[in-house]
């Protein structure tokens, strides 16, 4: 059966625990990202999160890493967090033209993340995703969307992201709505239950269950055991972004380490 490939990674690289847990000792912060892209394969950077960066440091950014690694990137607060999601195309355009088609093949999805508080407005959110552009400067785009509230638990909700041909998030957390239907091109993941007292943060025979899953996810299926709210999509190879993100922060990188080795 064939498989697209599997991207495990963390958020981010500058993250001072890191420098005990993580980071050789002595290592220089200027060398951070060379070394977690030397033993992960993907990053989430969540600085796009909060600001525009430049060209350039989206070009360093991808000589830095290997040949095969990719970056996912945070979009900007200022188009999610609109009260009219249907009012943010500029806001979108602005984010999506920054540069970030410097990263070349190193270009992975983009996170678009919503408050716990936003509720599921088919009219307004279906006008947001007709905003999110397919391509930037002749580069193809994926989108990947993380809603929070339990609106969003809806079939509705799950054809319409299918429609707009975007991934809905699967975020394992103790606060917020899992939602495991597949949609869009790819499967992304946050996994955020990391427990500090775990040195890999999940117990390994959580990670051995989470690998079986990414595998799934990658040939195309829908693994069991997950919540769903709609039919199946059909199955078709999906690359996979599987991110160890919040919870215990220490032990993510050690988790995703973890991971990798079953795959």
């Amino acid at each position: 059966m064939s498989s697209a490939p599997i991207y495990i990674g963390i958020g981010g690289w500058d993250y001072d625990p890191w420098r005990e847990t993580f980071y050789p000792v002595g290592l220089p912060k200027s060398r951070q990202l060379e070394y977690a892209s030397s033993k992960l394969t993907a990053i989430e950077i969540n600085a796009t999160y909060y600001k525009l960066q430049k060209p350039e440091l989206f070009e360093r950014w991808a000589k830095t890493v290997p040949d095969g690694f990719k970056f996912a990137l945070k979009a900007s607060r200022y188009c999610t967090m609109k009260k009219v999601l249907a009012e943010g195309g500029e806001g979108v355009q602005k984010f999506c033209g920054q540069g970030i088609v410097e990263l070349g093949e190193k270009l992975g999805p983009i996170l678009w993340q919503f408050m716990a508080t936003k509720k599921f407005d088919p009219e307004d959110f279906g006008a947001f995703l007709k905003l999110l552009p397919q391509k930037q400067d002749g580069v193809k785009l994926q989108h990947a969307i993380e809603v929070r509230h339990e609106s969003f638990r809806d079939a509705a909700f799950v054809k319409m992201a299918r429609e707009a041909g975007v991934a809905i998030v699967y975020g394992d957390s103790d606060d917020y709505p899992c939602i495991a239907d597949v949609s869009g091109g790819l499967v992304y993941a946050r996994l955020m239950c990391a427990r500090p007292h775990v040195d890999t943060g999940y117990e390994p025979a959580a990670i051995d269950r989470w690998a079986d899953v990414a595998k799934g996810w990658a040939r195309g299926e829908s693994p069991a055991g997950l919540p769903y709210n709609a039919e199946p999509a059909p199955v078709e190879p999906r690359e996979t972004y599987v991110f160890f993100i919040s919870g215990a922060k220490e032990r993510n990188p050690a988790a995703a380490q973890a991971m990798i080795e079953r795959l």
